[in-house]
């Protein structure tokens, strides 16, 4: 194969992932392995590959490339959310520009526009997973509107509500007014926001008196239906049993009193809205208070505001205070910042408390067994921190609002008779059937479907073992072999969207978890630590990323800033630090291809036996540590890990320590070995850079396989006497060509190497490759220091560099003097830092790390000047 400049990232991408395609080497069937599976986060139909897919999806693909490489059976399965919500935006949209309302359509005409934006538009993600280079079973895509799927969700509902695990009731939701439709607690994101609070006083009936509110939403008062003060509130005592009249609308409620207000909170009087409040709804109940809903579907004021009717909530807002003003209701207004709701899928909307005739699941049914799997870690979470989190939520669950007000989507399967009762069935007939029990007059045309479609999140709970059939086809052989599945890796925020209902759902009907483990992400953020919105202009494009530096960089750039559950600091340099990664190890291929024709049989006689021998222990010891590491899913941290074995040991240390003189030729055994390290370090680094280590793969030799199927071999046991000596030769190197830097020294000048040491047999093993590396034409031993020479010392042993070149005794003197005052002010500097005992606490366990490493080196480093400096008195050159 011939060898490129540069590695080509776009030929090689489209090379490999096509290879890879028509080799099925992503696709899995039963058989005698071990399964290893993963089930997509499927990504709503309608998006497009952000950087929190990237970081997702690469995640899955290292682990899932790493099973493959292990011989298990592994298998990833790929797939869509229909995405109610998303999905019918982007539909009326598209309905828009044609001119076409929504509301002028059937619901069946509206189902063949939706379906045909589908069609067109929904494999689009997917299809950007490839550019990644994500080894996804593509046979096994599914979808959560497929017909078994559909058929399935509809089926739970069913049964669920037969075993009285599913309720219809008039309660508090929370309302998107842009979309129209009902939302889950979890689909609404609070956030802290700058208002107003406006101080209203209401006069008391048959006084001149006033009691004074505090309210952010002026525009609700038509709704108010009672003020409520504290029981042992002095201010209000008196005024407990009588009633005030609500302003501009002369309603007359009546004065409530509860423990539930807060005596030192505004004006410590509280109206009460039921309709449009989920607080105030249950003060309501308790008080069999009136209900008066204000607000329309759409956010505008209804007939029952009596004044601004049709008026958007907060246009009202604005101009019912000039009103209240004239009123004189208006006492005063002041800056107020509090939380408030916003849609998930409406980022700009703020989300309306709103009563309303929605389906429940009344999930303190079937949350037990969930909570236990993952307190008696059943189901491991990583990083653990998240089980609390989780056994909060679990024990404080509310009912899930499972009915929305859409129509792409699975419709509820309830029928209805013109009086309003109804039947739960799988058909019309079947629903029919019953209901004419108890009206056997009625026609089957007399009953009407519910207009509502479930929860995206009902269908998406079923994810686990519906991609396998699990509930559609019980007892197939996929679901036999693949159930439970084995890893999740999804986001800490869809913990309770999603997480913690596969788990309820996979124990309701398989009796089994669902997978064993979950990895939670990071958030992707800026460098400014923003979340990356498409609001803020702060996301990348993802594929024009992986067009300009390819799917490798960007895949690394991901990578080597993301710590398990903890967000990640994202900047284009990362991409940059993959590019100079790539060209490191590719110029290590043009050396290593140079040497190919230059090989020569038992020419070494075992002088580069160390450095072979040391390759092979490190690339073990590696191993090992690899094999923690991904068991604890420190995948950042792996990748580290190959980094710093390819950029530093191989690169920058072995091929040095093995690299032939100029045109000489290079011993055959050693040229063997070193090419069969370059594809164990490709084979390592693959999961995470795929067409990069494929391509290298291939051009070191002619190759009987691929790298993507070839399996990993376990290393020997690594001999930590080579270990440590391969440590004490780098530094030894690195402190002798340093001295002979400051010596201004030439490059091409020799020297004498002079060693004072109790570990002579030690140092003959290296010395070969010593001599070589700091240009030495001798090395010999001695028992005392050597005088005229530059001495340096690391850790017991002297060394003393022997030169033809008059030295200069007085500027090395005064240049380690130099180094020694710099070292002991970064020393001073690492030691405050560590002293902090703020910084300690606060700061992330890798970076106090890093800080004690630096005080660490730079107390090492001075012991060693000060040697130096010692043997400078000693061999009398002050």
């Amino acid at each position: 194969m011939e060898l490129s400049k540069n590695f080509d990232h776009q030929a090689a991408e489209s090379k490999w992932y096509q290879h890879w395609l028509d080799k099925r080497y992503f696709n899995s069937k039963p058989d005698s392995r071990e399964p290893y599976t993963v089930v997509i986060p499927p990504p709503n139909v309608t998006g497009v590959l952000h950087m929190g897919h990237c970081l997702n999806n690469t995640i899955q693909d290292i682990l899932v490339r790493r099973a493959r490489m292990q011989g298990k059976n592994a298998c990833w399965v790929p797939g869509t959310d229909h995405a109610s919500i998303a999905t019918e935006a982007k539909v009326v949209q598209m309905l828009r520009e044609r001119g076409i309302a929504k509301s002028s359509l059937s619901r069946d005409e509206f189902l063949k526009y939706a379906w045909e934006w589908k069609d067109k538009y929904g494999g689009i993600i997917l299809q950007q997973l490839k550019k990644m280079g994500c080894s996804l079973d593509w046979d096994r895509t599914t979808f959560t509107m497929d017909p078994d799927y559909y058929q399935s969700v509809i089926n739970v509902f069913i049964d669920l509500y037969n075993k009285g695990f599913i309720y219809r009731a008039k309660r508090m939701i929370n309302w998107d007014v842009k979309a129209k439709t009902a939302l889950s607690d979890e689909e609404v994101i609070r956030k802290e926001t700058l208002q107003k609070l406006y101080h209203l006083r209401y006069a008391i009936e048959g006084t001149d008196k006033f009691v004074t509110i505090a309210t952010v939403r002026p525009e609700t008062i038509m709704g108010d239906t009672a003020i409520c003060v504290h029981p042992d509130d002095e201010r209000y005592k008196e005024l407990h049993g009588k009633f005030a009249i609500v302003p501009l609308v002369n309603r007359r409620i009546p004065i409530i009193t509860d423990e539930y207000v807060t005596m030192d909170f505004g004006t410590g009087a509280l109206k009460v809205t039921p309709a449009h409040d989920m607080n105030d709804n249950q003060l309501g109940q308790k008080h069999n208070l009136e209900v008066v809903d204000i607000l329309n579907d759409d956010g505008t004021l209804s007939a029952d505001a009596q004044i601004l009717v049709g008026e958007d909530r907060f246009a009202a807002r604005k101009k019912i205070i000039p009103m209240l003003e004239e009123a004189g209701a208006l006492v005063k207004t002041e800056d107020y910042t509090s939380e408030v709701g916003y849609s998930e899928r409406n980022p700009d909307v703020v989300v309306e408390p709103k009563l309303s005739l929605q389906w429940w699941i009344e999930m303190k049914k079937i949350y037990s067994p969930a909570l236990k799997a993952v307190m008696e870690e059943e189901i491991k979470f990583f990083p653990p921190k998240f089980k609390n989190l989780y056994r909060h939520w679990m024990e404080n669950i509310k009912d899930w609002c499972i009915s929305r007000q859409l129509w792409w989507g699975q419709q509820i399967p309830a029928w209805y008779t013109a009086d309003g009762s109804f039947a739960v069935a799988a058909t019309q007939e079947k629903a029919w059937e019953e209901l004419k029990k108890t009206q056997p007059d009625l026609k089957m045309t007399d009953i009407k479907q519910d207009e509502d479609c479930l929860d995206t999140w009902f269908s998406s709970w079923l994810w686990p073992f519906e991609v396998f059939k699990g509930y559609s086809h019980p007892g197939n052989e996929d679901i036999k072999y693949y159930y439970p599945t084995n890893t999740l890796v999804t986001a800490p925020e869809i913990i309770f969207f999603w997480v913690a209902r596969m788990i309820m759902a996979g124990f309701e009907y398989k009796q089994e978890k669902p997978f064993s483990e979950v990895y939670f992400t990071g958030i992707v953020r800026d460098k400014q630590g923003r979340k990356m919105s498409k609001q803020l202009g702060n996301s990348p494009d993802l594929l024009a990323l992986i067009d300009q530096y390819g799917a490798d960089a960007v895949r690394f750039g991901i990578m080597i800033a993301s710590p398990a559950g903890n967000d990640l600091m994202w900047d284009e340099s990362s991409n940059e630090q993959g590019i100079n990664f790539i060209k490191k190890f590719w110029n290590a291929l043009k050396l290593v291809k140079m040497w190919e024709g230059r090989q020569q049989k038992d020419l070494d006689n075992g002088k580069a036996n160390f450095a072979v021998s040391w390759m092979e222990n490190r690339l073990s010891q590696v191993k090992q540590q690899l094999d923690q590491q991904f068991k604890d899913f420190r995948l950042s941290e792996s990748l580290k890990t190959i980094y710093s074995l390819i950029w530093d040991d191989f690169c920058s240390w072995y091929l040095e320590w093995v690299k032939p003189g100029f045109e000489q030729p290079i011993d055959a055994d050693v040229y063997e070995k070193t090419v069969s390290f370059f594809e164990e370090l490709m084979q390592i680094l693959h999961p995470y850079m795929p067409f990069v280590t494929e391509e290298i793969y291939h051009t070191l030799r002619e190759q009987k396989d691929d790298l993507t199927v070839k399996l990993l071999e376990t290393g020997i046991t690594p001999d930590n006497k080579i270990l440590q000596t391969a440590v004490l030769l780098q530094e030894v190197i690195t402190s002798l060509r340093d001295a002979r830097n400051k010596a201004q020294l030439k490059p091409k000048e020799t020297v004498k190497l002079h060693i004072l040491t109790e570990q002579a047999d030690l140092y003959a093993s290296i010395e070969t490759i010593l001599a070589k590396q700091v240009n030495a034409e001798a090395v010999s031993y001695t028992s005392t220091p050597v005088n005229n020479t530059i001495t340096v010392v690391v850790q017991k042993d002297k060394f003393f560099i022997e030169t033809t070149t008059e030295l200069d005794i007085t500027a090395q003197r005064e240049q380690l003097q130099k180094d020694l005052d710099y070292l002991k002010g970064f020393l001073l500097s690492v030691e405050k830092k560590l002293s902090n005992e703020k910084f300690v606490a606060n700061a992330k366990p890798e970076v106090v790390d890093v800080e004690r490493k630096k005080k660490a080196d730079a107390e090492d480093k001075i012991k060693v000047i000060e040697e130096s400096l010692r043997e400078f008195s000693a061999n009398g050159r002050e």
